[in-house]
């Protein structure tokens, strides 16, 4: 099983990373996807690959929340990067009008400076969307020339917006939101097209059931793939081949 997602780089695992990576490995998780969101989470991230270089491999990016009125010069600091290093993935990035919208444009440049990288390096994107599904989907049609490919990470819209996502073709990242009473996606993942679904963490944050409101980890993982399989009514052995399958292609694992 992979985690496509997941921030283990973060201060939160400083004190107990090697018991975090372990419990993963004990679930059967075997990689672990790490995105970038800023220039302080470059060298954490990296450091944290090479400590676990079978399972862990990083992505660079500039996340939306990080953008700001110098996004120029960090964009370039960031893009100096992909000439250091082997990446996966372009990401996270994307678009973010939940906490504010003050760098708006900002992170629209951003966003399409970034898809462009994708284009030129000819590597996937992983994909931040919050309150802004329709802004990010208007600026992805407009740059998809048929060669884009990623992931829309941490997915909990509608089904409307699944199949517009996979039109574009699109990815989605299901997490812990997937298992939220609340939370609207068992209404969803029962029509969601399963060559098209990756599992993720995106932790520390939003820990499955029954560890909401918790630090979430890696080992989670298979509580979100045994959500998807009861929606599906499949075993979770059938959701673990094909996300995992999904997963290693989008990222050429």
């Amino acid at each position: 099983m992979i985690d496509s997602h997941a921030h283990i780089y973060a201060s939160e695992f400083d004190a107990d990373r090697d018991d975090v990576v372990k419990r993963a490995l004990a679930q059967g998780i075997d990689k672990i996807l790490l995105p970038n969101i800023d220039l302080e989470s470059i060298e954490p991230m990296l450091k944290t690959e090479a400590a676990y270089p079978e399972i862990c491999r990083s992505m660079m990016g500039l996340h939306p929340c990080y953008v700001d009125g110098n996004v120029k010069q960090t964009l370039d600091i960031v893009h100096s990067w992909f000439d250091k290093h082997n990446f996966i993935a372009v990401g996270e990035i994307g678009i973010d009008l939940y906490w504010d919208k003050t760098y708006k444009a900002e992170q629209e440049m951003a966003f399409i400076t970034q898809l462009n990288w994708a284009k030129e390096m000819n590597l996937p994107v992983v994909i931040h969307t919050r309150d802004s599904i329709e802004e990010t989907l208007t600026l992805l049609r407009q740059e998809q020339n048929g060669s884009l490919s990623g992931v829309f990470h941490c997915f909990g819209g509608s089904v409307e917006e699944a199949k517009a996502i996979n039109d574009l073709g699109f990815h989605l990242g299901l997490g812990g939101v997937s298992t939220f009473k609340n939370g609207g996606m068992d209404k969803v993942i029962p029509h969601l097209d399963l060559n098209y679904v990756i599992l993720e963490t995106d932790c520390p944050y939003l820990a499955p059931v029954p560890h909401r409101g918790k630090r979430n980890e890696p080992a989670y993982t298979e509580l979100v793939a045994k959500r998807v399989a009861d929606l599906r009514e499949l075993s979770i052995e059938e959701v673990d081949t094909i996300t995992t399958q999904n997963a290693t292609s989008l990222f050429k694992l």
